[in-house]
């Protein structure tokens, strides 16, 4: 069983919402200074860390338990997205969310 539309537009939707608040969770990382090392892969962790908890809940609200195919499907989506996480985290960009291309 592969990820369902609907679910993988969730998840998306999560990874979009996150991006655009990652400077919030930047500012929560940096209350931690300094037990953490690297805020940003501190950041990074976070904002993964809630889009896999939506995910979960997505499944526990339809009564569900994600395979094992669906939740490497789940991290090959936060792979592809990434890259963008990280830059939204070091401010080095801003992203459009729909065309994923830089904005200057």
């Amino acid at each position: 069983m592969a990820i369902s539309k609907e679910n993988k537009e969730f998840v998306n939707s999560l990874i979009e919402y996150y991006i655009s608040e990652s400077e919030s969770y930047k500012q929560i990382a940096e209350n931690f200074l300094p037990e953490v090392e690297s805020i940003s892969d501190t950041v990074f962790g976070i904002i993964t860390g809630c889009v896999y908890s939506g995910f979960l809940q997505t499944y526990q609200n339809q009564q569900q338990t994600p395979s094992l195919e669906d939740m490497n499907e789940f991290n090959q989506i936060i792979k592809k997205n990434a890259i963008l996480i990280k830059k939204s985290i070091l401010g080095e960009t801003k992203i459009d969310n729909v065309t994923k291309e830089k904005i200057d």
